[in-house]
């Protein structure tokens, strides 16, 4: 297949852009179960997710009839008791759909494990999140794999690391970083084992879900397969995986620059996309039915980012229903998809097909000049996200003008240091590292997702695992003695911030508040999580790369 020049906008809106029909009968039943929790308990009372995660006892249609028979007020609510006494009997509790599965090459201290780390309290904490993999480690039950129209859960043929608590389902993107500390405690195995479960998702759908549960096959995430297929390769050498990856990961390069609804804009391409998701409260607030499927539509496009939810998609934030990220062109998706291109490159070379390799090489350096071109300010010394002024869905030409970047400073400005193209520049280094240090989002325990205060998770104060990965590994491969020392003195702040927090609660947690050390981090729609995937990995990953000195303290100031 032809690799594609273009630049990829939003998380994101296709042309089959009505209403979303739920994926299967027993979601669109579970629905209905979810909204009568939130009748009978309130959401403060119960996580709304538990009910979509239900598995039946019995076949629907009974299920159907049951639950229309529970008796009700003359308002129509149903009473706690006669609710309560309806899932005990009809239902296996969330989370019963996936067993315990030993990792078949967990060692409790391997061999060659995190060799620069010297300090003993710090290398027992190490062995410690290490020991975390068992405890996220499960399989599909059989019950699934039998039945699976009784559940959500989609059936998997390999054993899978769950992020933690209520996310007891692969995630995509968080499996990156999952990967990465897999492979700094010497798993390799349960780490092709997370990528042959998403290949099997991408093959299936054609498209690696969101998550592998049903509810979740209408969207993708960030696109981050290729990098874990090219780690994986790194550590152990394993032609065989390219070539297995390299077809479904032209299929997926496809999906995300496919023309499902192209709108060109100069030489670029753009490839907007619309998952659904549905929030009645707020989607109440607009009178107009197409505009509350386009809040829905806004709705499920940030959760495809993995940034739900932030200022950074609203246009008058923190007015939640302004969202637009189906108007944006993101910084960060595209320096994936970039990703992606130059990971395919790389992996067809190596197996032979040099014409692919050629064509893929082509593409990055051409979506290479697009983020310089697009994204880049000289002034700030950042990459911006870029507003669409005529909307994702306008034929009309788009103009690139530097009025339409979104100059509020977020994280994912800096993401393009990630990429070896941009890191290996060392003036666009330096610039890029004076500016991150006067952005205002370093703080005592790491960087900051934006400078907004919204009471939304991917808003200040919070920081997240994948982000500070994402620059500090960009910083330290740099040739900038300056950017490297940043990379250092980043990584520590964040390894401390999760040892102080671990010490305190005996939990890895999935975000971290980055103005104290050793808080974890708040907001969101649901209580904050423990486990965790991917803070366990970047952990592990930085201790791996930066050790820790015998005699360095690793407590908080």
């Amino acid at each position: 297949m032809a690799a594609n020049n273009s630049l990829s906008p939003s998380f994101s809106c296709r042309k089959d852009s009505g209403p979303v029909i739920p994926t299967t009968p027993l979601v669109t039943f579970l629905e209905r179960v979810q909204e009568t929790a939130f009748q009978t308990y309130g959401r403060s009372n119960c996580d709304l997710k538990d009910y979509v995660d239900l598995s039946l006892k019995f076949d629907l249609s009974s299920t159907v009839e049951a639950f229309d028979e529970i008796p009700k007020t003359e308002n129509g609510l149903v009473s706690i008791t006669d609710f309560q006494g309806f899932i005990g009997k009809w239902f296996t509790s969330a989370g019963e759909d996936l067993v315990y599965a030993q990792p078949v090459d967990f060692e409790p201290e391997p061999r060659g494990f995190l060799p620069k780390v010297e300090n003993h309290e710090v290398r027992a904490w190490a062995l410690e999140v290490h020991g975390l993999w068992k405890e996220l480690s499960r399989k599909v039950s059989n019950s699934v794999l039998d039945k699976p129209e009784l559940h959500t859960l989609l059936p998997l043929s390999e054993p899978v690391m769950i992020p933690g608590e209520r996310f007891r389902e692969v995630y995509y993107w968080d499996s990156y970083w999952v990967v990465r500390g897999l492979l700094a405690s010497k798993m390799y195995e349960t780490a092709k084992s997370i990528v042959t479960n998403l290949i099997s998702l991408l093959d299936t759908y054609g498209y690696v879900l969101n998550g592998a549960r049903a509810y979740y096959t209408n969207r993708s995430q960030p696109p981050l397969l290729s990098a874990m297929v090219y780690e994986i390769y790194n550590k152990t050498g394993d032609v065989d995986l390219l070539r297995k990856a390299l077809p479904p990961l032209l299929k997926e390069y496809q999906f995300w620059n496919s023309g499902i609804l192209v709108t060109r804009m100069s030489n670029f391409l753009l490839v907007p996309t619309f998952p659904e998701m549905k929030d009645k409260r707020f989607a109440s607030k607009f009178l107009n039915d197409d505009e509350k499927q386009q809040f829905y539509r806004e709705l499920a496009s940030t959760a495809e980012s993995g940034w739900d939810f932030s200022s950074r998609w609203m246009r008058n934030p923190p007015e939640f229903t302004s969202l637009s990220t189906t108007t944006i062109l993101p910084v960060d998706l595209n320096i994936f998809i970039l990703r992606m291109e130059l990971d395919i490159a790389f992996f067809a070379k190596v197996v032979g097909e040099n014409a692919i390799a050629e064509d893929f090489l082509g593409a990055s350096q051409t979506r290479k000049k697009a983020i310089d071109s697009v994204f880049w300010n000289q002034n700030m010394g950042q990459w911006l996200d870029h507003w669409l002024n005529n909307g994702a869905e306008s034929k009309e030409p788009h103009t690139w003008e530097a009025q339409n970047q979104n100059k509020n400073v977020f994280v994912s400005n800096f993401v393009p240091l990630w990429i070896d193209l941009f890191n290996s520049d060392a003036p666009l280094v330096e610039k890029v590292t004076r500016s991150l240090q006067s952005s205002g989002l370093l703080c005592a325990a790491g960087i900051a997702t934006s400078l907004t205060n919204s009471g939304h998770q991917w808003d200040f104060p919070n920081g997240w695992a994948p982000m500070q990965h994402m620059i500090v590994e960009g910083l330290s491969r740099s040739a900038s003695t300056e950017a490297r020392k940043l990379a250092k003195d980043i990584a520590e702040r964040w390894i401390r911030t999760n040892y102080v927090a671990y010490k305190k609660t005996g939990k890895m947690h999935e975000k971290y508040n980055v103005e104290k050390f050793g808080e974890f981090g708040g907001g969101g729609n649901y209580r904050p999580q423990t486990g965790f995937g991917w803070s366990n990995g970047v952990v592990l990953t930085f201790l791996e790369e930066f050790g820790w000195p015998k005699d360095q303290k690793i407590e908080c100031n």
